[in-house]
């Protein structure tokens, strides 16, 4: 399955490329700082307990995103 969803959509363990960041996101160049660029790929490695902050692979490093700042970045999903 592929189509473009919103980071904190993702299932524990699924690939995906970042296709951009939702309009008016204010927090969005600091993620593009930290690597988060239309094109990366990431991975989801796993959700906190309570759902909040959830862990993502990108760029071979772990980076925890609060669910606001996931809601917020646009991915396309890899097909397996």
């Amino acid at each position: 399955m592929s189509g473009t969803m919103r980071l904190s959509e993702l299932q524990a363990g699924s690939e995906a490329k970042i296709q951009g960041f939702a309009p008016g996101f204010k927090e969005a160049g600091r993620l593009r700082e930290m690597g988060l660029l239309p094109g990366t790929k990431i991975q989801l490695i796993r959700w906190a307990p309570l759902g909040d902050p959830l862990e993502i692979k990108v760029r071979g490093y772990h980076l925890s995103l609060r669910k606001q700042e996931a809601d917020s970045v646009e991915v396309v999903v890899s097909s397996p």
